[in-house]
Formats: structure tokens, C-alpha cells, sequence
């Protein structure tokens, strides 16, 4: 039968990519995210392309939302084996004396109780297929604090607290725990959404980097380290770019 895989926060950037190249690989595909009219288009791709998927309307910030994807799981076209938690993002470039509080609760929400939620949800399922992988998708910025990402990083280290713990508490069950760290990816939307929309910040961030990441080169590491034997445990995998050799050190050319 065909292996399942879920990936959350599908409609766009590394989600999407990440559900195309699962499909090449031969998954079925659960999209999951709450923008289904994107979701729509990106099936529609998936099937030209030769592959399979099914859009799955999903708030990870919803209880209510997260078990109704359990459910949508139950239906799919076979054994669920991949859950790859990707759903979340950075809102704003705040200090800590003056971040704001709403920021930090809707990226803990998201990134890091979006992962718990998934996680708890899939998990049966994952473990009854004898051969599960979570991937849990995190950043540099969950083990390198900087300046102005105080709560980005708050959250991504809670999630590298949730991928490290969970490896420690399914040893000896049937299920892999992976954490994918991208460092400077450029993506569609994330730069907007933790600008508030102000695309010239957004841009500014890849100022002089002629090479950032693309969503499909985190969707490739992902693809790469869920399909190695189920032995195989890639605990950590951290990519940047070559111009990025830490948080605080990227060649700019002209700057």
C-alpha cells in the first residue's frame, strides 16, 4: 500500500515544496494548512505531476481543527508513516523590553503547541504503521539566540525541547524523531508575515546574498532523511546557505 505522509503548513514555502517532493518520492500526500484555495491549486500540481495528494483544511492552533486531520488520516489511502510538523513563522523584529506579547504568544502557539498538537494526534497512527518518522521542522534560531528574535527563538527552542524529548521517550517504539534546522531560507511569505506585510524589510533581509535557501532545498532535506532506512535516525540536520556561516556572519556582496 501507498505510505501516507502529513505535512502541515502546506500552502506555501517550505510546506509546499515539501508536498511536491513527497509525492515524487512516491507518498500520498495530506496537505494540511488553512488556506485551501492554495491547497486546491497545489493537488492540482501534484496530480499533472504524476503524483497523489488530498487537500485537508487544518489549523494547528485548533484542537478541534488538528483532530479532524487525525480523522482525514484514518481515511487516507494507506498506512501513515510521515508527519512532517512545518506549520509556523516569526512576527516581528522586537527587542525583548518591548516585544509584544501578542507576537510571542501566536509564534509559541503556532510553532510550538501547533507541533504538540499534531504530534499527539498523528502519533497513534504513525506508531501502528510499524514504521513512522516525525519531522519536526525548526530553525537555527532554536539553538542561536539574536538581536530582535527573542521570541522566534523562544519558540524554536521549545520545539527543539519537544523533538529531543520525544526521541528520549519513544526509544524502543517503532517511531523516528527528526529535526530539520534551516538557517536563512528566502520563502514567498515568511519575511511578510513577520514584517506585517512590509515588503521592502522583508527583502532587506536577503540584501547582498545572491544565494539564499529555497523552500525546495529544506523540502529536500526532509525528503532525504525520511527516506532513509527506518534505522536511520538523522537526529539533527542544520543547513544554511555558504553565505551564511552563523546567525551573525553572512557575506553580503557590496555591503
Amino acid at each position: 500500500m501507498t505510505s501516507v505522509a502529513i505535512v502541515t503548513g502546506a500552502s506555501s514555502g517550505i510546506g509546499a515544496a515539501t508536498a511536491r517532493r513527497l509525492a515524487a518520492e512516491g507518498f500520498h500526500v495530506l496537505a494540511a494548512a488553512r488556506r485551501t484555495d492554495r491547497l486546491a491549486g497545489l493537488v492540482k500540481e501534484i496530480e499533472a505531476a504524476g503524483g497523489t495528494a488530498t487537500a485537508v483544511a487544518c489549523d494547528v492552533t485548533s484542537d478541534e481543527s488538528v483532530a479532524e486531520l487525525a480523522a482525514a488520516a484514518q481515511a487516507a489511502p494507506g498506512p501513515v508513516t510521515l508527519l512532517v510538523n512545518n506549520a509556523g513563522g516569526a512576527r516581528g523584529l522586537d527587542p525583548v523590553e518591548s516585544g509584544a506579547i501578542g507576537d510571542w504568544q501566536w509564534m509559541y502557539d503556532v510553532n510550538v503547541l501547533g507541533t504538540l498538537r499534531a504530534t499527539q494526534a498523528l502519533l497513534p497512527a504513525l506508531e501502528a504503521s510499524g514504521a513512522g518518522t516525525i519531522v519536526i521542522v525548526s530553525s537555527t534560531a532554536g539553538f542561536t539566540v539574536y538581536e530582535g528574535g527573542g521570541g522566534y527563538a523562544a519558540a524554536k527552542h521549545a520545539q527543539t525541547a519537544i523533538a529531543g524529548t520525544l526521541r528520549l521517550e519513544l526509544c524502543g517504539r517503532p517511531v523516528r524523531v527528526i529535526e530539520i534546522d534551516p538557517g536563512m531560507v528566502r520563502t514567498d511569505e515568511f519575511g511578510l508575515v513577520r514584517f506585517g506585510g512590509n515588503a521592502d524589510k522583508a527583502a532587506a533581509t536577503y540584501a547582498g546574498v545572491s544565494e539564499p535557501l529555497v523552500a525546495e532545498d529544506v523540502a529536500d532535506c526532509i525528503a532525504w532523511c525520511a527516506t532513509r532506512p527506518h534505522h536511520v535516525n538523522v537526529d539533527r540536520l542544520v543547513v544554511r546557505p555558504l553565505a551564511q556561516a552563523a546567525q551573525h556572519k553572512v557575506h553580503r556582496v557590496g555591503q
